[in-house]
């Protein structure tokens, strides 16, 4: 009876140290077996015994693990504890690691929230599209909404002829096209100016790129491009666009002598 030892002042067994922390023995002593945390001090009888210290630590596993770092990882993040500068660096990385791990949530729970929306739009199930618009949403394409618009035939064309990069690449190079288009529509430069008639041939080039040259494509791009209830302002431009390009394409078929709707003119 009296080989029982009194626990030394200021340390823990590890069931007091497991009960303190919400975790299992069973944890405290696999991260021991594993080099994680071992105890600080062992008693007269071989307890192990832990400190506040080791507590302190133990937070500091926690929370990494929570955020989905693996062991090995943890073990090259720990920081020794061992002036104020040192906790305060501590809490410093896990405040960091926190504050990203919230603003990937916050993005996800966009995304979630931006697809329930969308899928309230359709009229029916239709898994690729909503497919393509978490994909579209993890690439952090702002255009992603514009998947609803096409028809079966135009996306699984758009899957076969574009990737991430190359597909964001040409929306960048519409988009900036789109933007010297403006510049020319709001001062008020005429259909058949030269300037105008440069974009209107980089604006069908872009066209003849996104279809490949198909002709059977364009009423189904004239149908997603006809914005009657613009719903933002890049739907919006794109209308003033629409509108400002109509007869700049006219004019410039006209000095071609070609018809790309149907016959040749000539």
């Amino acid at each position: 009876m009296n080989g029982y030892k009194a626990i030394p002042q200021g340390y823990m067994t590890v069931g007091e140290a497991a009960k303190k922390m919400g975790v299992t023995v069973r944890t405290l002593q696999y991260y021991d077996k594993e080099g994680l945390l071992s105890p600080s001090a062992e008693s007269d009888g071989g307890r192990r015994l832990y400190t506040d210290k080791d507590l302190v630590m133990l937070h500091q596993i926690l929370s990494l693990k929570s955020l989905g770092f693996t062991l090995n990882d943890i073990k090259q993040q720990l920081i020794s504890l061992n002036t104020p500068a040192d906790v305060a660096n501590a809490l410093t990385k896990q405040a960091d690691d926190l504050r990203q791990k919230i603003e990937r949530l916050s993005a996800s729970l966009t995304a979630i929230e931006q697809l329930r929306a969308e899928v309230l739009q359709m009229k029916s199930v239709n898994f690729k599209k909503y497919a393509d618009i978490i994909v579209n949403l993890q690439m952090k394409n702002e255009y992603y909404y514009l998947i609803k618009r096409f028809d079966d035939d135009t996306l699984d064309y758009i899957r076969r002829h574009f990737d991430k990069d190359s597909g964001l690449d040409f929306l960048d190079r519409f988009n900036h096209l789109s933007e010297e288009i403006l510049q020319l529509q709001k001062k008020h430069v005429p259909p058949e100016d030269d300037e105008c008639q440069r974009l209107t041939k980089a604006y069908w080039d872009l066209i003849m790129e996104f279809t490949g040259g198909d002709m059977n494509m364009l009423p189904k791009l004239i149908e997603v491009g006809n914005f009657d209830h613009a719903a933002n302002e890049w739907e919006e431009k794109q209308k003033i666009i629409t509108a400002y390009m109509e007869p700049a394409l006219a004019h410039y078929f006209s000095k071609l002598g070609i018809n790309p709707f149907g016959e040749d003119a000539t």
